[in-house]
């Protein structure tokens, strides 16, 4: 069996699908890539168990089909320092020994059977849906809810994004009871209706592998999914249980309404977000029509900050307190020129909104608040 590519596609595909390989692996055998060549197709397969990420490359020339399993990490770093040229892989078949040679180099591999690669097991429990979505309304939508996603152990069903899909919109939700964000996206209409959980690893998989990808086709189990674009195949596992019901916590009537420059504020924040408590990380905000007043202090090491952002408020004065490291994040991911937010008063979340988004989307961002026990 002989092929030959171009290194820099091979080191493109490679690169890609190692992501989806753990650095530790309980079976030694996920530390290698599964090959396979038939005709003039080359498929590359990484996997976790729980995930596998295939990548397809076109062959210059091949002859002989067949599977072998090369170790991932120096494949992928050997071939990230090879110039951009033609390379060629010899595997003998019998002995599975694997050359890899250019015009100026030749590298040995010993390969393994691919039979010993474990296989990505489909849902055959529950009726699957199908529907195809444009990749970058998929990458849009973990771009503004996966740094909400949380770390806590104990609430394992969080630890990933939630994708409600309806007849005529898809809904994306993540949370980490602090903080919540839902994106409703009404730019695509499925025409099927269902929900799961991806978790954190193969979102970030699906944000980093695809983001040049034009249309994903999505087939959905209660468990699983098959996801196809033209040079990917990704197979995930979602997280089991039940998402909690997060329309309930969203305030409805928060009648203070702050409009103020996203840039300005997120400095301001930057800043005096450097002299709050390491403990809890406590910056307050006094807002007035004209201009929110920040400030914060760290009492056991004696110090202070305090910053003015003009602003345009319109309701009641209002104190509050907000994690600064939230604030950041918040402001970090909305786009545009101007922020909006919705108050209640000191005890209610607050609902952050950009000022101005693209037709048929909705997104909202909400953060609960901090005790404020003198300003």
């Amino acid at each position: 069996m002989k092929f030959n590519v171009s290194s820099k596609a091979l080191y493109n595909a490679a690169s890609a699908v190692s992501k989806v390989i753990n650095s530790k692996n309980a079976l030694s055998i996920l530390d290698n890539f599964l090959f396979v060549i038939e005709g003039t197709k080359l498929t590359i397969t990484g996997s976790d168990v729980e995930n596998a990420l295939t990548a397809r490359v076109e062959l210059a020339s091949a002859s002989g089909d067949g599977s072998f399993c090369i170790g991932a990490r120096r494949l992928v770093e050997l071939l990230k320092e090879l110039p951009d040229q033609g390379v060629e892989i010899a595997v003998n078949d019998e002995t599975l020994e694997i050359q890899l040679s250019y015009s100026a180099g030749n590298y040995s591999f010993v390969g393994i059977p691919s039979a010993q690669y474990p296989s990505f097991e489909a849902d055959k429990d529950s009726e699957p849906i199908s529907f195809s979505l444009a990749t970058q309304q998929l990458i849009e939508g973990l771009d503004n809810t996966l740094f909400a996603v949380s770390d806590d152990e104990y609430r394992r069903i969080m630890q990933g994004v939630l994708l409600k899909v309806s007849e005529d919109h898809i809904c994306m939700v993540a949370t980490d009871t602090r903080k919540l964000v839902r994106f409703i996206d009404r730019r695509t209409a499925p025409g099927v209706s269902g929900s799961c959980v991806i978790p954190a690893k193969p979102s970030a998989i699906l944000k980093n592998v695809f983001a040049k990808e034009e249309t994903l086709n999505i087939t959905m189990t209660s468990r699983s999914a098959i996801i196809e674009s033209e040079n990917y195949t990704f197979q995930c596992t979602f997280l089991n249980g039940n998402y909690p019901d997060f329309e309930r916590v969203i305030p409805r009537n928060n009648t203070n309404v702050l409009t103020v420059d996203r840039v300005a504020l997120l400095n301001a924040v930057r800043r005096v977000g450097l002299f709050v408590e390491v403990e809890g990380g406590l910056a307050k905000f006094r807002l007035a029509p004209e201009c929110i007043l920040i400030k914060s202090n760290d009492p056991s090491m004696c110090t202070s900050a305090r910053e003015q952002v003009p602003c345009s408020y319109s309701g009641t004065e209002l104190t509050i307190g907000f994690a600064a490291t939230c604030v950041l994040e918040i402001l970090s991911t909305l786009k545009g020129s101007d922020v909006i937010v919705n108050l209640g008063d000191a005890s209610r979340p607050g609902v952050f909104r950009p000022a101005q988004e693209p037709d048929n989307t909705e997104l909202l961002m909400l953060l609960a608040p901090m005790t404020v026990s003198e300003f």
